[in-house]
């Protein structure tokens, strides 16, 4: 068969906002701006351009839009969508190796991934296949593209996303990343019995507070100014510290010692106006958290105590006592999913999410508030598939072992927002199967959107005074087709009732 002339150029895309990859890592704050920035493979070069837009440091390099760019390290590289167009597969391999040693902290790879049934407009090509644009594209499993990145490059890459991989330089970093994905949030307690001494100290005692509220603990000496550096890169909702923030916690730290000897003591006078259950709440989540991050590394190679980051290893020490105490538990929690009927019995007993016959529905806001089993469960499907963008539900299948990530773009806004897309991964053989719904002519619709979240959602009340005003109504009473738009629609037109927003009117 005669070889066919590849031309790979025409597979770059133009887009009109960063790429899935680039957007994310911002997102996780592994780009920054004190980060520098290299897109291997830039095409167009959109990413630069609005990267560089935002005032970060980048630059990109493409062999055919952008030839003449040196190709320089830099902290971050971004590998985004290139292997899957190289039809070579020992070109591709160079790629990612080049791309890698270009990177000094963290490597991005994405690549397509398959997620359903290819087109019959395409034609079958050494291992992947060639479009009717002329360009080739190899798409990988899931599964398959993180064991590729793990053998070329001899490393344990993180998933972020279908089809987005994070690969980091150091393991302390990767495991904090890790652990970081499954922490929960926490609000610190509220002042309900001000003491003069309390008032008198209180901005002294602000560092404290906001260390024992992140980590669930009382810091060691020498780490209180880490306090809202949340290692290694941050976290989604937090920007990082500047140096300036930094040097005043570090002040505020000799300043609470010198006042108060200890900061069990500093932490007795928060003790008199907060709630200390509150406090232990806290704690409590926390090592939840770090249960949840310990059972998931049984999957991988678990890391050794030194690898993890300092502040990690205290949190350990001071729930646990030791590390080995603390695997022991998690591994038992993650085995215990392994016995019959655990799964759908915790889904029963949970007090939060919408339980239906087969499956309980919960919001992604309120993941991190579920049983420790079903935030491992999920974790089972997110550790090596990744969540999928924007998902806004996830179901929990009680009958089989199946979880899917389901995206609602309306569900703050519509009384009753349809399904968009969903994404459902077989947890036996991790296949994916991913649908959109925006083109489907009657698409499934949601009801008791209260019953998806948590109390302290902020539109939760809005959402359960609509839904006591249907059921005074009758609307729940036909219950074989308001599932759907166009049976919700006929039904409430049966009953002589309109829904704008959240307004009813008859």
């Amino acid at each position: 068969m005669e070889a066919l002339e590849i031309e790979r150029h025409r597979a770059a895309i133009a887009r009109t906002d960063l790429s899935r990859p680039v957007r994310l890592a911002i997102e996780w704050a592994i780009i920054n701006n004190d980060t520098t920035f290299f897109d291997y493979g830039c095409g167009y070069g959109g990413d630069v351009e609005r990267l560089a837009a935002r005032h970060y440091t980048c630059a990109g390099w493409d062999p055919y839009y952008r030839p003449d760019t040196p190709r320089t390290p830099a902290d971050i590289v971004n590998l985004g969508y290139v292997l899957n167009v190289i039809e070579d597969p020992e070109e591709r391999r160079e790629a990612l190796c080049q791309a890698w040693n270009l990177t000094q902290k963290v490597l991005i790879v994405a690549a397509q991934v398959l997620i359903h049934d290819r087109s019959n407009a395409k034609i079958a090509y050494g291992d992947g296949i060639v479009t009717r644009r002329n360009t080739f594209q190899k798409y990988y499993e899931q599964e398959e593209l993180k064991l590729y990145i793990d053998e070329v490059l001899q490393v344990d890459a993180v998933p972020v996303a279908l089809g987005i991989y994070f690969v980091f330089r150091d393991d302390t970093e990767k495991e904090s990343f890790r652990a970081l994905r499954f922490r929960s949030q926490s609000l610190t307690p509220r002042v309900r019995t001000p003491s003069k001494r309390f008032e008198d100290y209180q901005e002294l005692l602000t560092p404290l507070i906001d260390f024992v509220t992140e980590r669930g603990r009382l810091p060691v000496k020498g780490e209180l100014a880490e306090t809202s550096r949340l290692q290694p890169f941050g976290h989604p909702a937090a920007g990082g510290v500047c140096h300036d923030a930094k040097v005043s916690k570090t002040a505020a730290q000799s300043e609470i010692l010198l006042e108060f000897g200890t900061f069990r003591r500093a932490y007795n006078v928060i003790l008199q106006a907060t709630d200390e259950a509150e406090w232990d709440a806290i704690a409590y989540r926390r090592s939840l958290d770090i249960l949840v991050y310990l059972a998931l590394t049984q999957f991988g190679k678990r890391p050794g105590f030194n690898q993890l980051a300092p502040e990690l290893r205290q949190d350990i020490k001071a729930f646990f006592g030791t590390y080995q105490e603390a695997c022991q538990v998690a591994d038992k929690m993650l085995f215990s999913l392994g016995k019959p009927g655990v799964v759908a019995q915790t889904c029963k007993q949970s007090k939060i999410g919408k339980l239906l016959p087969t499956a309980l529905y919960v919001h992604v806001s309120a993941l991190s508030e579920l049983d420790p089993l079903l935030r491992i469960y999920e974790g089972c499907a997110s550790r090596t598939i990744g969540r999928m963008d924007n998902a806004t539900l996830v179901k929990f299948y009680t009958n089989k072992p199946k979880i899917s990530y389901l995206f609602y773009p309306d569900f703050d806004t519509e009384a009753h927002p349809a399904l968009h897309t969903s994404m459902q991964i077989d947890l036996q053989n991790l296949n994916v199967v991913y649908r959109e719904y925006d083109t489907v002519a009657n698409p499934p619709i949601l009801h008791r959107k209260e019953t998806l979240v948590t109390p302290s959602y902020p539109l939760y009340e809005k959402f359960a005074k609509l839904t006591r005003r249907e059921e005074k109504l009758g609307l729940f009473k036909n219950t074989r087709t308001i599932g759907t738009r166009d049976g919700w629609q006929q039904w409430l037109e049966e009953k002589g009732v309109e829904i704008k927003g959240d307004r009813i009117s008859k």
